[in-house]
């Protein structure tokens, strides 16, 4: 397995109305990703991550039963599957980040991982689900009523090419779950994300280079762009990238465009960067109990 390894980022506006039926959504949406992933394909990429929730708009704006008609199985689901046929196609390693249903009717906002050969190997569940407003009428980060926070830990999947976590926006503001994937053995995470400008925008590349230096890998963070009607409840500022265990941008795309960014990681600074920085070495989780108390 080589030291290089080319990563592709997929930043994308929804096109579609939000008036529209969910059907609508996600037939006009994945045929746009999988054009996007196939030119990232084109460009080099050996592992691909789409935008979180990438086949429709940021419906958590609203709270609309709606949009459980949106959510698929894992991996049994029609989506899932059509990616696993694109990867093996293609020979890469796909980040799908679709909304799950379990059962009859539990829902979880969820990211699929899919090998090179289009085998799958598993899911990460987003843990930490926010329920705030953002100042417009009506609209508001609503995901308490469309996602159970999830239950299935921080797995890290050894893949093709590189050994790989995944955290789904509003995690990213919880160090914790960072750490647990470094040490499971991450050499990149991915955080696929829906972000508006406003209170947050400060922290898009503050917090997540951080989680890279304190834990030594290689982070892909992924935002769409555009605004979404009707809501219009702020501009998603795209603005993805990849940033390296020193905190160095390796690469960003633009503000406002679909975009495929590509970005080189190289798992020889992983390990100069941890014989460094000994972080793992010096840890005293014995002094942590407090972490995992209900304070206060």
């Amino acid at each position: 397995m080589s030291d290089n390894v080319k990563i592709g980022l997929i930043q994308a506006t929804n096109d579609v109305h939000g008036d529209e039926p969910v059907q609508v959504h996600k037939e006009k949406a994945i045929e746009k990703h999988i054009k996007l992933v196939r030119e990232a394909k084109t460009k080099g990429a050996q592992i691909i991550c789409l935008q979180e929730i990438f086949y429709g708009p940021y419906f958590c704006s609203e709270q609309n039963t709606k949009w459980y008609d949106a959510a698929e199985e894992i991996p049994n689901g029609p989506t899932t599957k059509l990616f696993q046929d694109l990867a093996k196609e293609l020979e890469v390693v796909i980040v799908l980040p679709i909304y799950e249903v379990e059962g009859i009717s539990t829902y979880y906002n969820t990211a699929a991982v899919i090998d090179a050969d289009g085998s799958y190997l598993g899911k990460y569940r987003k843990q930490h689900i926010p329920h705030v407003g953002v100042g417009n009428e009506g609209c508001g980060f609503w995901e308490k009523f469309y996602f159970k926070p999830g239950n299935l830990g921080y797995p890290v999947f050894d893949t093709a090419f590189a050994k790989i976590g995944v955290y789904i926006c509003y995690d990213r503001h919880f160090p914790e779950g960072a750490r647990i994937l470094g040490l499971k053995g991450a050499e990149i995470v991915f955080n696929p994300s829906a972000t508006v400008a406003g209170l947050s925008e400060y922290l898009w590349k503050l917090e997540q280079p951080a989680h890279a230096v304190a834990n030594g890998y290689y982070l892909g963070a992924i935002n769409r762009v555009g605004v979404e009607a009707p809501w219009n409840m702020g501009e998603f500022y795209g603005q993805s990238y990849l940033v390296d265990p020193r905190g160095n941008f390796v690469a960003t795309a633009s503000r406002d465009k679909d975009e495929v960014i590509i970005g080189e990681m190289n798992k020889k600074m992983i390990r100069e960067v941890r014989d460094t920085w000994q972080f793992y070495r010096d840890r005293r989780p014995e002094t942590y109990e407090d972490m995992t108390a209900l304070l206060p």
